[in-house]
């Protein structure tokens, strides 16, 4: 069993545990489904690499993202609070890599009430406080502080700044339609802190998107990184 873990649930677990989760290492493809709605979940993923998107699907086939998941993260969780089936698609938005464990796996490490359920709860609570503070950020801020933010999280996420998406996509994942993004973009072009070509946007400068990005990211990013401490830095 590896030790050298990326994901940080993984890497606070001891071995007796991880023993007991039956890792398996997978390949995730761009575009991958790691849960499709009123579908069975049958496994729980650990994400070392790439970045996974949750979405909620409308009557006309439009989706928007609502939550996002990168080396932090378990995807799959809500199976070991009773649900049996998705109720949203959970994709690959970058290509990755993780370990897959067995829902029933997973249950009975969950019934042990060691560490494993403390910090799955701790990630709940993370995904929670991602979730209102994206709600929050659509009402209240411009659409430029809103790409800022969520380009920002994305190169967090993935560990790198280029990013293979286009704005389609984006928008998309935005809620908002592609000549939006373009003007949005097309701002933060002209400011020198990103570029942009066909399928792909590559940060230039981080802490100039920063500055610009509203105070969202920094919170989430703090949240984040510091959920398994339950220290983020900030009081509301």
């Amino acid at each position: 069993m590896a030790t050298n873990f990326k994901n940080l649930l993984l890497q606070h677990l001891d071995p007796d545990t991880l023993s007991r989760l039956h890792l398996r290492r997978v390949d995730l493809p761009v575009l991958y489904d790691l849960e499709v709605p009123g579908r069975p979940i049958q496994h729980l993923f650990f994400l070392e690499e790439g970045i996974g998107s949750m979405t909620t699907s409308f009557e006309n086939g439009a989706q928007v993202e609502t939550s996002m998941f990168g080396y932090e993260s378990v995807i799959g969780i809500s199976a070991l609070m009773g649900a049996k089936h998705s109720f949203n698609r959970i994709f690959m938005q970058l290509s990755g890599s993780g370990y897959a464990v067995p829902v029933r796996s997973a249950q009975e490490e969950f019934r042990r009430h060691g560490e494993f359920l403390h910090l799955a709860l701790r990630y709940v609570q993370s995904q929670l406080t991602l979730s209102t503070q994206n709600a929050a950020c659509n009402a209240m801020h411009t659409y430029e502080q809103r790409l800022a933010r969520w380009l920002l999280i994305c190169g967090d996420r993935a560990k790198q700044e280029h990013l293979e998406m286009a704005q389609e996509f984006v928008a998309q994942m935005l809620g908002s339609t592609r000549s939006t993004v373009s003007i949005a973009a097309g701002a933060l072009k002209a400011k020198g802190l990103i570029d942009y070509h066909r399928g792909s946007i590559q940060i230039l400068d981080v802490k100039g998107l920063e500055d610009e990005a509203c105070e969202c990211y920094r919170v989430v990013r703090e949240h984040l990184e510091n959920f398994l401490h339950f220290d983020t830095g900030f009081t509301s």
